[in-house]
């Protein structure tokens, strides 16, 4: 399931996700990735993952084909999470972006907030 937090805004897209992403929930998301990047040229990423199983086959394809040739399009990406495989998913985006990628732990919610929507001048 996908959810858009009250912090989307303008080149900020701000998601929390939980149980398993399928294609219904790609197909609500990467419409707004889309026309933020269109916009925006460059957009920054909040990614708050809550009890996240993963991809069905159909939802991580729709996930990829998008990612893949829109590596360049991110500035930030903050990915919040608890499980050890969401740091390391986190920790091998890294090669393939080049967003500057930070993992936080669900306690640091806040700080990955702040983090996120401030720009380095």
């Amino acid at each position: 399931m996908i959810e858009f937090l009250k912090e989307t805004d303008g080149d900020l897209i701000a998601t929390r996700v939980s149980e398993k992403l399928d294609a219904d929930d790609m197909d609500k998301l990467l419409p707004v990735l889309k026309s933020a990047i269109e916009k925006f040229g460059q957009i920054s990423w909040y990614y708050e993952m809550e009890g996240l199983q993963g991809w069905t086959p159909k939802g991580f394809w729709k996930d990829i084909s998008f990612v893949a040739p829109n590596t360049n399009n991110f500035k930030k990406i903050a990915m919040v999470g608890e499980e050890k495989w969401e740091k390391r998913m986190t920790d091998l985006m890294k090669p393939f972006t080049a967003a500057e990628v930070r993992f936080y732990e669900s306690s640091q919610k806040e700080e990955a907030k702040k983090w996120i929507a401030i720009d380095p001048l």
